[in-house]
C-alpha cells in the first residue's frame, strides 16, 4: 500500500506542472501489476518463507532425515521438494494480486483525497490504459519467481553443509540467490512478454500503426 501511495507523492509534481494529472493512475496502476506487484510480493515470500524451506531442509540433511526418507523408500525429492514448489508457484500469484490491490488504493488514496485528482477521470484513464494483458503478466511472473524461489531454498537447503553454521549459511544464500533470480528472471520475462504483446495484441509494428491512426 505504502508503495502505491510513495509513487503517487513521486510522480504528482511532474505530472501536475504538464497538466496530466488525471493520468497518474495510469503510470502508478501500470507500474504496480506489472513489476512492483510480483516483484516486491516475491521478495518478500524468498525473504520470510525461501529462507525457512531451506534452514527446514538444510537441518533435516544435518540431522540425517533426509536419509531416513530414503531408507523408508521415500523418494526425497518427491516428498520433500515438490509440494514446496507447487505451493509457492500459486502462492505468489494470490500475493501479488492482493499487493497490486493494495498498491492502486494506495496510490488512489494519495491522489483523489490528498492531491485532489477527480476521481471519475483517475479510474477513467486506469481503465484504458491498463489491461488485463498486464495484469496477466504480472501473474505470469509472480509464478516462474515463486517456482526459482522454491527450487533455489530446496537446492540449498538439501546442499547444506553439516553444523549450524551451515544451515545458517544455506538460509542467506537461499534468499541471495533467489533475489538475484527475481531481478534476472524480470528481466527476460519483461522482453518476452512485451514482445508476445507486439505479436499477438498489436499485430506488430503495423498493428500499432493502424491502432494509433484508425
Amino acid at each position: 500500500m505504502f508503495i502505491g501511495m510513495v509513487m503517487a507523492v513521486q510522480t504528482f509534481d511532474q505530472f501536475h506542472r504538464m497538466g496530466l494529472e488525471t493520468r497518474l493512475g495510469s503510470v502508478i496502476n501500470i507500474t504496480l501489476v506489472r513489476e512492483l506487484g510480483p516483484v516486491l510480493a516475491a521478495t518478500m515470500l524468498a525473504g520470510r518463507v525461501g529462507s525457512a524451506m531451506a534452514a527446514e531442509l538444510g537441518t533435516m540433511r544435518v540431522t540425517e532425515q533426509v536419509d531416513a526418507l530414503s531408507t523408508l523408500g521415500a523418494h526425497p525429492l518427491h516428498y520433500l521438494v515438490v509440494p514446496r514448489v507447487l505451493a509457492c508457484a500459486l502462492l505468489v500469484p494470490l500475493l501479488t494480486i492482493m499487493a497490486d490491490f493494495m498498491g492502486i488504493m494506495g496510490g488512489a488514496l494519495i491522489c483523489t483525497h490528498v492531491f485532489g485528482v477527480e476521481p471519475h477521470y483517475y479510474w477513467q484513464h486506469s481503465e484504458s490504459y491498463v489491461t488485463m494483458w498486464d495484469v496477466g503478466m504480472g501473474l505470469v511472473k509472480a509464478i516462474f519467481f515463486g517456482t526459482s524461489i522454491a527450487l533455489i531454498a530446496c537446492h540449498r537447503g538439501l546442499n547444506s553443509q553439516a553444523g549450524a553454521e551451515g544451515v545458517g549459511r544455506a538460509a542467506t544464500e537461499a534468499f541471495v540467490s533467489s533475489f538475484v533470480a527475481i531481478l534476472v528472471l524480470d528481466f527476460f520475462l519483461a522482453i518476452v512478454l512485451l514482445n508476445l504483446y507486439d505479436a499477438f495484441i498489436l499485430g506488430g509494428e503495423d498493428g500499432r500503426c493502424s491502432n494509433a491512426y484508425p
